[in-house]
């Protein structure tokens, strides 16, 4: 079967807006329930990230409360420990987009401290949205988006269909108020047409080839929508 690109953070922390440094990288449900359903379509998952780094999970991500108990935090933790591409990841700097029939970007708060600003992320997501191929992005992963630019410096998202992590969201988390900035708002800077679902319940927009979700809920039913457009 064809190749799925995961392009996933290479940060460990988010640096708030008091200078801290928090703890994070990717969110452990986000990659697994994708890695869960495009591997059981047959598809083979090639991982990259900023320099090649490997990723670091969000520890946050693994604990019982936010996997529905113990047995699926086990789960999680057990299928993370088996996905053998999170230990060799490309450089994303070498990445071929002819190489992969879909982009997938996985969230958590590491977007927000490197893929917002990484610029050859942000042409990988200009090319992939120019190129047609499936493009899933969810949670925080939106945060790339803001690197999309295109060559008249807009951005290549403006006047697309979006869900992303929202204010209300990162209020509940307690992270808002300590944030340098709030996804749901600078995506909508951008002309991001931001569209809002209930906190924490799963939400997927479809718009062309863009395949958004709001929220680790989201992540399953982002890649069932990226599954069908893969045909």
């Amino acid at each position: 079967m064809s190749k799925i690109l995961f392009v996933m953070t290479g940060a460990d922390h988010w640096t708030l807006a008091d200078g801290t440094q928090h703890p994070t990288g990717f969110w452990a449900e986000e990659a697994v329930a994708p890695y869960e359903a495009f591997k059981a379509a047959g598809h083979e998952i090639v991982v990259a990230t900023p320099g090649g780094v490997v990723p670091t999970v969000d520890k946050g991500s693994l604990a019982a409360e936010v996997n529905g108990g113990q047995d699926n935090a086990d789960r999680v933790a057990g299928v993370l420990a088996g996905m053998t591409e999170l230990r060799q990841p490309l450089r994303l700097e070498d990445v071929r987009l002819d190489d992969y029939a879909a982009v997938f970007y996985p969230g958590g708060h590491g977007p927000m401290e490197d893929l917002a600003v990484d610029a050859v992320s942000g042409r990988l997501l200009v090319d992939a949205l120019e190129s047609g191929k499936p493009l899933g992005v969810v949670c925080h992963a939106p945060a790339a988006m803001l690197a999309a630019e295109k060559e008249d410096g807009t951005n290549a998202f403006a006047g697309y269909r979006v869900a992303a992590f929202t204010n209300a969201e990162e209020t509940q988390a307690g992270l808002a108020d300590r944030a340098k900035w709030l996804l749901q708002d600078r995506l909508t800077s951008a002309g991001v047409d931001v569209q809002v679902g209930e906190p924490w319940a799963p939400y997927v927009i479809v718009d062309r080839n863009l395949v958004t979700g709001q929220n680790p809920a989201s992540s399953a039913p982002l890649a069932t929508e990226l599954l069908k457009k893969l045909g």
